[in-house]
């Protein structure tokens, strides 16, 4: 291994960094606050993608009690709509001064690079079964290289112990492989993905879309809420419909009830996610599941059924040919604007299913040897944020982000890399509700670095993530996403345990059965 420090010592000598300030970055510094930590924010605000990357229409997936720190309840918390994200940055940023963790925020900092400075012994050591590895060492591990606003020097400090939270979203996008001579570059039109166009103000955005012929690539939340966008910008006479191209199909709810019940009771309370496989449930529970998987079959059924009466899908070709279950097992389901089929129906939407294409001079061509012509095409096609990581991360470390062949970064409890040293990662586990999932695994991470718990071994802790992706891959198709939405009850179970909590938070075994679990059971230990 080539030697990992450098000549020119770091200015600045801490205890903790925190790269991020987006809603895991600010959980994260909250429940490290004892110890001071250092935060950078590339920006000059918090908020993550809710300030950087939303949409003049973008709203939160759920209600306000099911997006809230424990500590922390909305001020209009009974308020049955969803939060814009307005609304959620307001939110985030009254948290963030009542609990005065702003004082933490380096704005304007932008990570640039990461030296591991640590003894080589600390590589070997965490690689080995059974051996510790101190979080706290006593001495600096890392070195993090910042760049502040358009200065040219870079200024370095060193940690002990760094987490990242620059999340999955936003930042780099994904953008689609394309044939020779069949990009973007052949396009007499504008392309664009949807992160440029989320820094567009409104004016712009309106102008961008307005009696254009626009093509959204996409069928995801986004391009689901940036069609809505255009048809609103295209009203009246003058305007154009805006095409929908899909590739993947996935369903879509238009609220949080099904046939008149709560959504929660299919799949966020203890007695439904017992109907689903979970880690480490041992041979009993394993055929007692199997035994009851037609059950679970059955109230996949049920909701699309109330989804194939309530939504157009079969009207419009958009009904797919997979389960329920598999989308909400892969944290893929999204929320249909109110508004959405009503514009289809006025015509505003329209919907191409094709799985490739490309573009010729005029718009996009696709492999049903159709084309359509086009002003602008939008790429709502997601991010890359491993690409964020590997672009600060040292080798040899930059090569572990990725289990092959599933692509998943494997994180004990959503948080640690068993072979990466003195180092946190939150906010890359999705669940229904990813800011109580960020904050719980913060609690976890700030015992941990406190010493209350020590962690398996490197090998026992592969197991266990070895063991999420083996039940992802049982359940969904679309497994190559750190999803524990069908057993997010026993991850936080299994969290609680390792940090001497009571697992069963409720006050009855009534509340425990049937009753959904949210940040507010977690406002306390024991």
């Amino acid at each position: 291994m080539a030697d990992l420090h450098h000549e020119n010592p770091p200015l600045i000598i801490s205890k903790i960094a925190i790269i991020g300030a987006g809603v895991s970055g600010i959980a994260a510094a909250k429940q490290l606050s004892r110890h001071n930590p250092v935060v950078f924010e590339a920006t000059d605000s918090i908020g993550g993608v809710w300030k950087t990357c939303a949409y003049k229409s973008t709203k939160l997936q759920s209600a306000r009690k099911d997006y809230e720190f424990s500590d922390f309840p909305w001020p209009n918390g009974d308020d049955p709509s969803f939060p814009t994200h307005d609304e959620i940055v307001d939110y985030l940023e009254s948290y963030a001064k009542h609990f005065d963790v702003l004082k933490f925020v380096e704005f304007n900092s932008k990570v640039m690079e990461l030296r591991f400075v640590g003894h080589r012994e600390t590589v070997e050591l965490a690689a080995k079964a059974g051996a510790y590895v101190s979080p706290l060492p006593g001495h600096p591990v890392w070195e993090i290289a910042v760049k502040r606003n358009d200065a040219e020097n870079l200024q370095w400090y060193a940690f002990e112990f760094v987490v990242v939270c620059t999340g999955k979203y936003g930042d780099i996008p994904k953008i689609p492989s394309f044939p020779d001579n069949k990009g973007p570059q052949v396009f007499q039109g504008k392309v664009l993905h949807s992160l440029d166009y989320c820094k567009l103000d409104k004016d712009a955005a309106t102008q961008l879309l307005k009696g254009k012929k626009v093509a959204i690539i996409g069928y995801k939340k986004s391009a689901i809420d940036l069609a809505v966008e255009c048809a609103e910008a295209n009203q009246g006479p003058e305007g154009q419909p805006c095409t929908m191209v899909v590739r993947t199909l996935h369903w879509t709810v238009p609220h949080y009830w099904v046939w008149g019940l709560p959504f929660f009771l299919f799949y966020s309370t203890r007695t439904s996610q017992f109907l689903h496989e979970r880690p480490n449930q041992g041979i009993l529970r394993s055929l007692l599941c199997y035994m009851l998987s037609p059950m679970r079959r059955g109230v996949s059924k049920f909701v699309e059924s109330y989804l194939l009466w309530k939504l157009p899908l079969q009207k419009y070709g958009l009904k797919p040919d997979h389960p329920f279950e598999e989308d909400y097992a892969s944290c893929q389901m999204a929320i249909m604007p109110e508004n959405f089929f009503t514009e289809a129906d006025k015509g505003n939407i329209v919907f191409k299913k094709s799985s490739n294409w490309w573009f010729w001079k005029e718009g996009i061509e696709f492999d049903d040897s159709t084309k359509m012509k086009a002003d602008v095409v939008i790429l709502a096609t997601g991010y890359d944020g491993k690409k964020k990581l590997k672009a600060i991360l040292p080798d040899p470390f930059r090569s572990l982000i990725e289990y092959h062949p599933s692509g998943i970064m494997p994180l004990y409890r959503g948080t640690i890399h068993p072979l990466i040293p003195n180092m946190a990662f939150v906010g890359y586990i999705e669940s229904v509700a990813n800011l109580h999932t960020s904050e719980l695994r913060s609690i976890w991470l700030a015992r941990y670095v406190d010493e209350k718990f020590k962690l398996p071994s490197a090998e026992n802790m592969l197991e266990q993530i070895y063991k999420e992706m083996e039940v992802s891959r049982r359940t969904t198709r679309f497994y190559k996403r750190h999803c524990i939405s069908t057993f997010s009850i026993n991850h936080s179970d299994e969290i609680c345990e390792e940090m001497g909590w009571n697992s069963w938070r409720k006050r009855s075994w009534f509340a425990e059965a049937f009753s959904p679990y949210g940040s507010q059971d977690y406002s306390h230990g024991n």
